[in-house]
């Protein structure tokens, strides 16, 4: 078997031998050989393809515990892996993205003299649907904050109305431009622990959450499972938030696609939620330039897993006003067999005039 030093293989495979060293105490990249007299390592060159293998990964910013993960996979395996890797990647850095853009905005504010401040015009309402004994979601509209959450578990009902009723006081908060993201993290972490709470008594109770905050000619969106929030806007329809689910992630890995995942079997499964065993699940937090004329949509997944995207942007739009758009969407569900309880929360955003 040909060898090499350290030297001589780390050259070759572009680590440096400090780096070696610690893959080899970490069981990451054993050397083929270790002189017993002098502790120096030694190299096969068939070990170079997966020391490069390594290097690539952590160019990629992968962690060590996830390189040792792929390494030991087969090569398929390995690309859907590291395929999975760059999707949250992605997702993290779009979160970034948006709070930079924040920043720079919040930071050049001054320059702008003429900022509309926004109001909005709102309707929620929360169905028990046709088939489920009991209502767990929970449905609120006020000046500035829309919110919905869908509770699982026996006691999901109180789950829900504790988040969204931990969220109430931002109604009447001062909220500083500056500090709002801040605030409204302060804000989901009191309501974690009223879920918290609601689980001590009832260890699988557990909800999902997503949430509008209205502050200034911005929105500050919290989100938490597979409750979802959308924007119609110039008559088209967007998502904008990302289902905490078993096969949304499944679709970033490009393990399913969108039509497959509406009949897997795993498709109401959550990978994130607030209490149900997930205490240091983390929402997602963004930032969102609200216009006048934008109408807004939060929903539980008993509006949109039986009614789809481009039935629902034809209900939003078609409705005259956010009360008729609300039980427009829940009796579509219901048409459809109401097999969940459903909950809306539509909302239009209206200019008042310059700041």
């Amino acid at each position: 078997m040909e060898m090499l030093t350290i030297g001589a293989f780390a050259k070759a495979s572009r680590l440096s031998p400090k780096a070696l060293r610690l893959y080899d105490e970490l069981a990451l990249l054993r050397p083929a050989r270790v002189d017993p007299h002098t502790g120096y390592r030694y190299y096969a060159v068939g070990q170079l393809e997966q020391a490069r293998l390594v290097a690539w990964l952590r160019r990629l910013g992968m962690p060590l515990a996830g390189i040792r993960e792929v390494c030991a996979l087969e090569p398929a395996a390995a690309a859907r892996e590291i395929r999975a890797h760059w999707a949250r990647v992605e997702a993290q850095t779009a979160v970034r993205r948006d709070l930079a853009a924040f920043l720079v905005d919040h930071l050049t504010a001054e320059s702008r003299k003429d900022t509309i401040m926004l109001e909005l015009r709102y309707s929620a309402h929360s169905d028990i649907g046709l088939v489920r004994p009991a209502n767990q979601d929970t449905a609120y509209a006020g000046a500035r904050l829309l919110a919905v959450a869908d509770g699982c578990g026996p006691a999901g009902a109180r789950a829900s109305s504790a988040a969204v009723e931990a969220l109430k006081f931002l109604e009447r908060t001062e909220l500083p431009a500056g500090s709002v993201l801040n605030l409204l993290e302060d804000a989901v972490r009191g309501a974690r622990e009223a879920v918290q709470d609601v689980a001590a008594e009832a260890p699988e109770a557990g909800t999902t959450l997503t949430a509008l905050l209205l502050t200034g000619s911005r929105l500050a969106l919290v989100h938490i499972g597979d409750t979802r929030a959308y924007l119609l806007r110039d008559g088209g329809l967007f998502r904008i938030t990302h289902d905490h689910t078993v096969v949304q992630s499944m679709i970033d890995e490009g393990r399913l696609t969108p039509e497959e995942a509406t009949a897997h079997p795993q498709r109401a499964l959550l990978l994130k939620a607030l209490g149900a065993g997930e205490p240091s699940a983390d929402p997602d937090l963004k930032l969102h330039d609200a216009l006048p004329g934008d109408r807004y949509l939060l929903c539980s997944d008993g509006l949109t897993a039986v009614v789809p995207d481009d039935r629902i942007a034809h209900l939003l739009a078609a409705a005259p006003a956010p009360d008729a758009a609300v039980h427009a969407l829940i009796g579509e569900a219901n048409a459809t067999g109401g097999p969940d309880n459903v909950s809306c929360v539509v909302a239009d955003v209206v200019g008042t005039g310059a700041a």
